[in-house]
Order: C-alpha cells, then sequence, then structure tokens
C-alpha cells in the first residue's frame, strides 16, 4: 500500500527580488507568510513528504526569481520540490528542473496547449508532470479555470483529468475554487469524483483547517496525497502532528 502524502503548498508571490509566501481566499484577499526557501525547509524537517511552489503571480521577467527561490530551497531540502505558475513551454519546464525542481505544474499551458503534457512527460518522465485543475462547482458539474481562477474554460474538470492522464501526467493536483483557504474541509464530492475517474495520484487541495479534514479526504475518496497552506503556515498544526494523527486513525504515512 502506497503511503499517503502531506505536501505543504507555498503560493510564491515574486513582486519583490526575494519573493514572499502568500495564502489567500477563495483566490482573494491575499496576507503575508513568510520567506519560500525558510519555510520549506522547515516543513521538510517537520516531515513533509513533498513540496509545491506556485508562482501566483508568474511572467517571463520573474522566472529568475523562482530559479533562485529552488536553487537556495534544494541546498538544504532533501524531498520531491514541485514548482508552477506560468509554467508555458517545455523551455521553461527545462528552467526548473535545471534549478533543482523534481517535478513541475502545469494548468493553463496544459489547457492551452495539451501536447505540452506529453512533451514534458516523453521528456522527463511521468512523474515529473503534474496537471493542476483549478475547479468550480456548477450545477452539477465542476469547470476548470485558468490565469490563476480568472478565466473559466466550459471544460469539465473530470473529463479534463482524464485525458491529462492519458496524455502522460503523473498527478493531478486537484483545487477545488470554493473551498480555498476557507478552512471549511475538502471537497468531498469534487475529490471522490475525479480520483475514482483516473488511476494516478490525485492530490486534494482546497479547504483544509484541520487534521480531521484531511482523515475525511483519505477516509472517503481515493485520493493519494492532500495539499495544505495556512494550516502549517500561521502555526495552527505541525505535519509531524498530522501525520501521527492520521496513523492513529488507521492511515498509511510516512513517519
Amino acid at each position: 500500500m502506497l503511503a499517503k502524502r502531506i505536501i505543504p503548498c507555498l503560493d510564491c508571490d515574486l513582486g519583490i527580488p526575494s519573493g514572499r509566501v502568500v495564502k489567500g481566499i477563495e483566490f482573494k484577499q491575499i496576507r503575508y507568510a513568510g520567506i519560500p526557501w525558510e519555510l520549506a525547509e522547515k516543513y521538510y524537517l517537520d516531515g513533509a513528504d513533498e513540496i509545491v511552489f506556485l508562482d501566483i503571480t508568474a511572467s517571463s521577467d520573474r522566472r529568475e526569481t523562482m530559479v533562485n527561490v529552488i536553487k537556495k530551497t534544494s541546498k538544504n531540502v532533501f524531498i520531491p520540490l514541485t514548482v508552477g505558475g506560468g509554467i508555458k513551454s517545455i523551455e521553461d519546464a527545462r528552467s526548473a528542473f535545471n534549478s533543482g525542481a523534481d517535478k513541475v505544474t502545469i494548468n493553463t499551458a496544459a489547457i492551452e496547449n495539451p501536447e505540452l503534457i506529453n512533451q514534458i512527460a516523453d521528456r522527463y518522465g511521468n512523474q515529473a508532470c503534474v496537471v493542476a485543475i483549478d475547479a468550480k462547482r456548477r450545477d452539477g458539474w465542476f469547470e476548470c479555470s485558468i490565469y490563476g481562477g480568472r478565466k473559466f474554460t466550459g471544460i469539465d474538470a473530470i473529463e479534463w483529468a482524464k485525458e491529462a492522464e492519458e496524455r502522460g501526467a503523473g498527478d493531478i493536483l486537484l483545487t477545488s475554487m470554493d473551498r480555498d483557504g476557507t478552512y471549511d474541509g475538502f471537497d468531498i464530492e469534487l475529490t471522490k469524483a475525479v480520483s475514482e475517474r483516473v488511476r494516478i495520484p490525485v492530490i486534494a487541495s482546497g479547504g483544509c483547517g484541520n487534521p480531521g479534514h484531511i482523515l475525511e479526504v483519505f477516509q472517503k475518496t481515493k485520493a493519494q496525497a492532500a495539499l495544505a497552506a495556512s494550516i502549517f503556515h500561521y502555526g495552527k498544526y505541525k505535519i509531524g502532528d498530522v501525520k501521527n494523527y492520521l496513523k492513529e486513525h488507521g492511515i498509511h504515512v510516512r513517519l
């Protein structure tokens, strides 16, 4: 049995030279959380299985800033690092890998150019390609969004997850826009629907407010990982404590 993964997410605003980690509510209401590589090292030492960096203000002139963030982080953090935000081409992916990333995550570029999934998977392996899906609840279905939730596509999240898998994605990073930053718990319906329709791991994201929410998503869906931000950034819970809680409730995790 594969161990369930606990993955802190660092949303990085790279509009200043050093970058900073921030957190929002439903993709809005941004507040400061810390320095990327400092938080990453803290979470690594506390037992994180992976760390996701997302450049939420991605643009070409800030790409070098993210490269520097990953280079600094990889000197002291020895778990998989996933980088996303503004990766539009195989060249952008190469830059991320060369800086020390183990995986890249793509959302907007994947929907606008699905062949990019194939290209990354073919060149670097399926395990290196994570397709992110930011989904909004509609009447009876879930719609994919792009550009950080600013544009909706008319694409069904479940069908898109299946296509991403077929094209070579190794993970689906599935975020509920309705739950993002709310502390109300993961969207079980969305996560269950997607995780039961694909064979690759689904990372549940959006809404985690306490260890019980992580336990719930593992018990009620086939998600293989849970991503969280606020509960770790602001000191409410430590990753080690969350893992011990999950183990006590019968969930297989790495301690």
